[in-house]
């Protein structure tokens, strides 16, 4: 029983950041998104009555032990709603910088719920697969949509109302996102050890919640009517607001580094002499350059030269997650 899946990775223009339920990944507060057409993984899988254990590959390599762990919790799961035992191998190839801040799980674990559940014959909707892809990494619960996309917090205990949604759908807007790629290497605080520091100490974190609600009615309402210059704001300060709780935490820490700053104070620039364009950074150094589709290649080439960006790229609102028919492993 075999099925691949393709998604895309999305970054938060209003900002998730604190789990109320670690185990079954709760948000403390809602978010919004925009998939990426550029970044994505395609995941096979195959359940077979015979295997002894979970296999994973990724981009060719056996995966460490901490990721196969975390993949077998969450196939855990998928069985557990199949009433199967079956293990899998699962094999993954991607073109998202891995654990660097580029939410690379995200795309991972909304490609690995479609496809196991595929394979196994479930059929679960969006909002189901929403659901699912969330309790193994919580951005993947809005990668299960392309275009603009609204994660619900929630209230419940059992996160039966904690899923993602379509605000709009990705070819209903002319925007990009450019984004610039400080390195490759893995971040030193990981996502969720920086959340949960974030949670139990920083002094910023309850007044950081306390504007997250007001932000998303906004940014809604600005996905809703196309109002890119509200949009455009909501994201830049929901990113300042984000990165100041890690800044309170104790100890402290900072995910961005030189270049990342650079880049902020290049769109600062750019803003200035007429180029509407605002930064998303999310918990790592890149930084995302929401802009109209018109000044993409123009607010590329301006971060190209700064001094530590490895690569930029140009990419639009992605699509949703969706079964392939092959996967090459080459």
């Amino acid at each position: 029983m075999r099925a691949v899946a393709k998604a895309h990775a999305n970054i938060a223009l209003v900002k998730y950041w604190g789990k109320r339920n670690e185990s079954l990944i709760l948000p403390m507060n809602g978010s919004i998104s925009m998939t990426l057409r550029e970044l994505s993984v395609v995941t096979a899988v195959e359940f077979h009555p015979r295997w002894q254990t979970d296999q994973l590959i990724i981009n060719g390599s056996d995966a460490s032990r901490t990721d196969l762990e975390r993949m077998t919790r969450f196939l855990n799961i998928v069985r557990d709603l199949a009433q199967t035992d079956w293990r899998a191998h699962v094999v993954s190839r991607g073109n998202v910088p891995l654990a660097s801040g580029l939410a690379s799980s995200s795309s991972a674990y909304a490609a690995l719920a479609t496809a196991s559940t595929e394979a196994l014959r479930l059929h679960l909707d969006r909002t189901h697969l929403s659901i699912l892809a969330r309790q193994g990494s919580g951005s993947a619960a809005r990668s299960i949509y392309g275009g603009f996309v609204e994660w619900t917090k929630g209230e419940r205990d059992d996160g039966t109302d904690s899923y993602a949604r379509l605000l709009c759908s990705p070819d209903s807007w002319d925007l990009s996102m450019v984004i610039a790629i400080v390195g490759y290497g893995a971040k030193k605080i990981s996502s969720r050890e920086g959340m949960a520091r974030v949670v139990a100490t920083s002094v910023f974190y309850r007044d950081w919640l306390n504007t997250v609600d007001d932000d998303l009615d906004n940014a809604r309402r600005a996905i809703l009517q196309r109002d890119f210059t509200t949009l455009g704001q909501i994201t830049e300060a929901s990113t300042y607001k984000m990165h100041a709780t890690t800044m309170g935490a104790s100890p402290p820490f900072c995910y961005w580094q030189a270049p990342t700053l650079e880049v902020i104070h290049q769109v600062e620039r750019l803003r200035d002499h007429g180029i509407e364009c605002y930064a998303s950074v999310d918990a790592g150094p890149h930084v995302g350059i929401l802009c109209k589709d018109v000044n993409a290649h123009r607010i590329c080439e301006a971060v190209s030269g700064i001094l530590g960006i490895a690569h930029v790229l140009i990419t639009r609102p992605g699509p949703e997650t969706k079964i392939e028919e092959s996967f090459n492993e080459a």
